[in-house]
């Protein structure tokens, strides 16, 4: 998963489409196509779907099809019509407090985000220090704590470039080590070497555990969430309705590449019950290198899936929090004392209040039983809240065609109202099977899981928001963001 689609100024027009770019600024399909991949592809959710073996082919497909592929279309017509991101998409659709609950979920999601993705760059960096560290739960906490805060630091003195940390990540972070991984782990089978996890026909499907079974695929649609962000390249296409498909299946097609072959490896080499959701991919290396004697590189490796890791936190570091900082500064639905800015014109206090928020959540590893029960756990609820912001997409999206059926757009998805229901009750699924435990949860006290969720999605995801704009105040209104030089 990538950055979502935050708006980057103040003033986008609900009414003027996207302006069509000149011919110096054209971007090919295929550059489209690779700036979708490197947005949503990673290793880390490669564990989680390791552990059932040949079935993770089908538990990523099912999601592309009912929500990735409507997600990419969808956004692409909203994108190519209406400047300004997901609430002036959801604010035109629908409702101007539904389009800040979406922006708001955008931000929200990101609090449960931050301590699974340093979660697995605990497990990760655990390996170039001390493997039994990767099993520790206050080691995790620990470094949650100290990266989050870190990243803080860096992003409140504005510093430039730190997007190209991003793009450098998925060649450094990604596809070198899983080429490297999906490699060997086929020389690794070639050599004689008995599969972890069969690899047989009748494992082609998960086996059916009653309705926790479907939790496995509930994960997989954050993996995908995303795309969003980058439709609004659809306009910089020439010929957008023929080529922004071509673009978009290309990339899932390189996603289900990334996603579903590293998962393979490791599930061919680790198994499943050894396999630890959040240091699975150094598990997998680990032994593979052990396999040919190369296991002085398994630090190296992990140095570049931690460097990449951090990368990407810090692109989405101040990202979500900056679009929900405009959007509250025009309606006024933040206090003041949220929309404030430090001298290099970052949004400090939100940083600071989400950073006590996810130290508290980062807490939360040391205490729950097992590190990877805490990575499943915040998983499904940053899962859980982010599709809340794609439901209310899909319902802006059909409100808009019919409102504005004659609104230029770049591209027009084809069969609109097939798509979004297809999403939506994709979405609304999805959202509602998180609160059933998932069937390695079966020993442990399911109240106690629908707590935790239910509390984390619904809590953060709607009763925040709704508090924020209940008790909002005209003197909550700030004007446009000051020019600041850094």
């Amino acid at each position: 998963m990538s950055t979502a689609d935050i708006p980057i100024d103040g003033s986008g027009s609900t009414t003027a489409a996207r302006p069509r770019p000149t011919s110096t600024q054209w971007i090919s399909w295929i550059a489209l196509a690779m700036m979708t991949t490197s947005s949503v592809a990673s290793l880390r959710a490669a564990p989680t779907m390791a552990v059932y073996g040949l079935a993770c082919v089908f538990l990523y497909l099912l999601p592309a099809l009912v929500f990735l592929l409507p997600t990419s279309l969808v956004s692409a017509e909203l994108a190519s019509g209406w400047t300004g991101g997901v609430y002036k998409w959801v604010s035109e659709g629908i409702s101007k407090p539904m389009g800040f609950l979406a922006v708001w979920c955008q931000f929200a999601m990101t609090i449960f985000y931050y301590p699974s993705l340093l979660g697995f760059v605990a497990s990760t960096l655990a390996y170039v220090i001390n493997p039994q560290l990767a099993s520790s739960g206050v080691w995790t906490a620990c470094v949650i704590i100290v990266v989050y805060w870190s990243g803080v630091w860096v992003s409140s003195r504005g510093t430039k470039g730190v997007a190209g940390l991003a793009s450098g990540g998925l060649i450094i972070g990604t596809l070198v080590p899983g080429v490297v991984l999906v490699t060997l782990g086929v020389v690794f089978l070639g050599q004689g070497n008995e599969s972890a996890a069969p690899m047989t026909a009748e494992n082609l499907f998960p086996v059916w555990a009653g309705l926790s079974s479907l939790v496995l695929i509930v994960n997989n649609f954050l993996s995908y969430s995303g795309m969003e962000m980058n439709a609004v390249h659809v306009s910089s296409l020439k010929n957008p309705a023929k080529e922004y498909p071509k673009a978009m299946f290309l990339a899932m097609g390189l996603v289900l590449a990334i996603f579903i072959l590293p998962a393979l490896a490791i599930a061919w080499i680790v198994p499943a019950e050894e396999l630890s959701l959040t240091a699975g991919v150094m598990q997998a290396f680990d032994a593979v290198f052990a396999n040919f004697g190369w296991q002085w590189l398994t630090p190296i490796v992990g140095i570049m899936l931690v460097t990449a890791s951090l990368g990407g936190m810090l692109t989405w570091l101040a990202g979500p929090s900056k679009g929900l900082l405009l959007i509250s500064r025009q309606e006024g639905y933040l206090p003041p004392f949220l929309q404030k800015l430090n001298k290099n014109g970052v949004q400090q206090n939100i940083l600071v209040v989400q950073g006590i928020v996810t130290t508290v959540i980062g807490l939360a590893y040391a205490l729950l039983p097992n590190v990877s029960s805490a990575y499943w756990i915040f998983s499904v609820i940053t899962t859980q809240v982010y599709l809340i912001m794609y439901l209310l997409m899909f319902v802006a999206a059909v409100r808009l065609r019919q409102k504005h059926p004659d609104h230029p757009r770049g591209f027009r998805a084809p069969m609109l109202l097939g798509l979004c229901g297809v999403g939506f009750a994709a979405s609304l699924a999805a959202l509602l099977v998180g609160f059933v435990p998932p069937s390695q949860f079966a020993s442990g006290n399911p109240g106690i899981y629908v707590l935790i969720v239910g509390g984390g999605a619904l809590g953060l995801g709607l009763l925040v928001p709704f508090l924020f704009y209940r008790f909002r105040k005209p003197s909550w209104k700030q004007d446009a963001l000051p020019e600041v030089e850094s």
